[in-house]
């Protein structure tokens, strides 16, 4: 038996819980191509990953609302830097004890130079799960040491790039 089965009624067959809350990413791409990953750290699993700034949507927020706000409390950077433009990815993860099986828009954003990250406004998970931050060429994606999420992260990237 798989351990991402469920039982219909939002736990997996092993009884831990399983969660589609709608979320949206965005991709960060600066003036020299590089991509803006936050680090995180599992304190559950213990597992450490790289993924770009996002989260879940508040009631009543459209995905692009909660990609660009999103991005403010997570880095600092100005939502309105958000573009319209995304694609759907599908996403299946563990994170503090919860199965996540979902898919998420992962939305572009563009900036001249390489702005710095200043987190403004995380919530106490994210601060007590938070290691850092970077920014990373294509090829540095491939070889961080923490795993990406999600796996297929570099082509997600290539995806929402060619849409501008």
């Amino acid at each position: 038996m798989s351990d991402s089965q469920t039982d219909g009624d939002g736990l997996r067959t092993d009884g831990s819980p399983v969660s589609d809350r709608a979320a949206a990413r965005v991709v960060c791409v600066d003036g020299d191509g590089r991509v803006l990953l936050l680090h995180w750290h599992d304190p559950v699993s213990g597992r450490t990953l790289w993924e770009p700034p996002g989260g879940g949507m508040d009631p009543g927020e459209t995905p692009l609302e909660a990609a660009r706000r999103e991005l403010t409390e997570e880095t600092g950077l100005p939502g309105e830097a958000v573009l319209d433009l995304w694609v759907p990815v599908p996403r299946e993860f563990d994170w503090l004890g919860t199965h996540y099986a979902k898919t998420e828009r992962f939305y572009l954003a563009r900036f001249e130079g390489t702005p710095a990250v200043a987190p403004g406004a995380f919530t106490a998970e994210e601060s007590d799960t938070f290691l850092g931050s970077g920014w990373f060429s294509p090829a540095e994606l491939a070889g961080l040491p923490d795993p990406l999420e999600p796996p297929d992260l570099v082509e997600v990237v290539s995806r929402i790039t060619r849409l501008g």
